[in-house]
């Protein structure tokens, strides 16, 4: 977390605010509600249509779901309390829940691949007979109802909602294998296209979930979320007049979305404070543009030493 920096000797201290990305929470919330509620009516109709078709593979989808829709519940009420404002507990406000609940969905996921693995490996050697008229009539009605929830967060652009976003997509992908495999199955009887096609597909999705978790665990763990992005910043500030070096310069984010900035501005000669007034404006004029959520710029005047070497 970034320094609580004071005021010491003549330095001053800026700290501002912005917020100018288009991120509505309330809309957040009112998105994952929707996936939420469709995916967990679908999961429960996935699950009897699985066992009526005999069909591993849409059991396998049906514990994947069954999984997404916990996580998507979690997901939900986590971007509800995201919404509330910072207090004396949570100086930053409440936006790294939502960033808990990508790595909860993420860990969730990767465990329903791994039982979805364990219980389709079996049918590789015994292919079991499938109805695949019924897969092909589930398959439809999944594009279709993944596909709406895919589309009403589509919007979305914190880290929770890109994750939830991407697994969506990924079961209509998915659907779309069993619409095809419920065809390839009806003419030629190749029963073990069904286990093959779970275990397939599980592999694709847990290899999007650990690139997802990889990113979202890096985001935990406070990397910068744009190097380019800290250069660019560096690079603008350092070519104002009177900034002679720039140092604990920390950019992080909250949410995946929501960027926090902290730095030192060592300056080249002792300002007096109208002259420091006036360099903060031309700091706040160019940090303005990236619309981060929080910044806070410490002036340090030649003759001190800073405190946090």
């Amino acid at each position: 977390m970034p320094h609580d920096h004071g005021f010491h000797g003549k330095a001053h201290h800026g700290h501002s605010h912005h917020g100018h990305s288009h991120h509505d929470p309330q809309r957040e919330s009112q998105r994952i509600s929707f996936a939420f509620w469709l995916n967990l009516s679908f999961t429960i109709i996935e699950i009897i249509g699985g066992v009526l078709t005999n069909s591993v593979a849409i059991l396998s989808n049906a514990i994947h779901d069954l999984g997404d829709t916990l996580a998507i519940g979690f997901g939900w009420g986590a971007s509800r309390i995201a919404q509330r404002h910072p207090d004396d507990a949570y100086t930053y406000g409440y936006r790294r829940l939502s960033l808990l609940s990508a790595l909860v969905i993420g860990l969730t996921l990767v465990v329903g691949s791994v039982i979805v693995i364990i219980n389709a490996l079996p049918r590789l050697w015994q292919p079991q007979e499938v109805h695949s008229g019924g897969m092909f009539w589930l398959a439809v009605l999944g594009i279709g109802i993944n596909g709406a929830a895919a589309l009403g967060l589509r919007g979305g652009h914190t880290q929770n909602e890109k994750v939830l976003s991407w697994h969506l997509i990924e079961d209509v992908l998915g659907w779309v294998a069993i619409l095809i495999a419920s065809v390839v199955i009806h003419f030629t009887h190749w029963n073990i296209i069904d286990p093959l096609l779970s275990i397939g597909f599980t592999l694709f999705i847990l290899f999007n979930v650990l690139r997802s978790l990889r990113e979202t665990l890096q985001l935990f763990l406070q990397k910068s979320p744009d190097e380019t992005l800290t250069e660019k910043i560096k690079t603008e500030l350092l070519a104002l007049p009177g900034v002679g070096n720039m140092h604990h310069v920390h950019l992080w984010s909250l949410d995946g979305q929501h960027h926090v900035l902290t730095a030192h501005v060592a300056l080249t000669q002792d300002f007096s404070t109208a002259e420091q007034l006036a360099l903060k404006q031309r700091i706040h004029h160019v940090l303005e543009s990236y619309a981060l959520t929080h910044t806070t710029i410490e002036l340090e005047l030649p003759a001190e030493a800073c405190r946090d070497n």
